[in-house]
């Protein structure tokens, strides 16, 4: 088949390889695709309870959530880079991310509380989707992509422990 390759719904290269059977990366491809727009989503929760956080420790809380979603945003550099790698197509626009996304806890109130203790449950919902790709990764043998997730687990479990720590001194 000649031309230009496009994609499919779910981001495979038509045209260039998207059988899995005969390609079996492009099911990692697909996952990562998935923890793209998951993290995606953790850069623009960050940034919008980084605006709207009110408390006694706002100036605290306000600094470590820039940290936060400057780093969601090279996450999502990174992991859109691995998957361009793959040979495989990034979606073109939010509703692509959106649509790759199973579940992602949304914030439904201004308080400071409830907001960190949904970013916090959506960063351990990020570990969750690490711990599915990581084997996969090593499986395939894409040693790369496999430290990254080790990477990106580490980077999320130290933004959770220092929520936990700034949710028991609200408490």
């Amino acid at each position: 088949m000649h031309g230009y390759p496009h994609t499919d719904e779910l981001g495979a290269m038509s045209g260039v390889e998207p059988d899995e059977v005969r390609n079996p990366a492009s099911g990692l491809a697909k996952q990562m695709v998935m923890l793209s727009a998951f993290v995606k989503e953790l850069e623009t929760q960050s940034h919008l309870i980084h605006l709207n956080y009110e408390g006694s420790n706002f100036l605290e809380v306000h600094a470590f959530l820039k940290e936060q979603y400057e780093q969601h945003l090279e996450q999502f550099d990174a992991i859109g880079e691995f998957v361009r790698a793959m040979d495989f197509w990034m979606p073109m626009c939010a509703c692509g991310l959106k649509d790759a996304i199973p579940c992602f806890r949304n914030v439904e109130s201004y308080d400071g509380k409830q907001m960190l203790s949904v970013y916090l449950t959506n960063l351990e919902d990020l570990c969750g989707l690490v711990c599915q790709i990581e084997p996969v990764a090593q499986q395939l043998g894409a040693i790369d992509v496999a430290n990254y997730m080790a990477e990106l687990m580490a980077a999320a479990n130290k933004a959770a422990w220092f929520i936990k720590a700034t949710l028991r001194q609200c408490g």
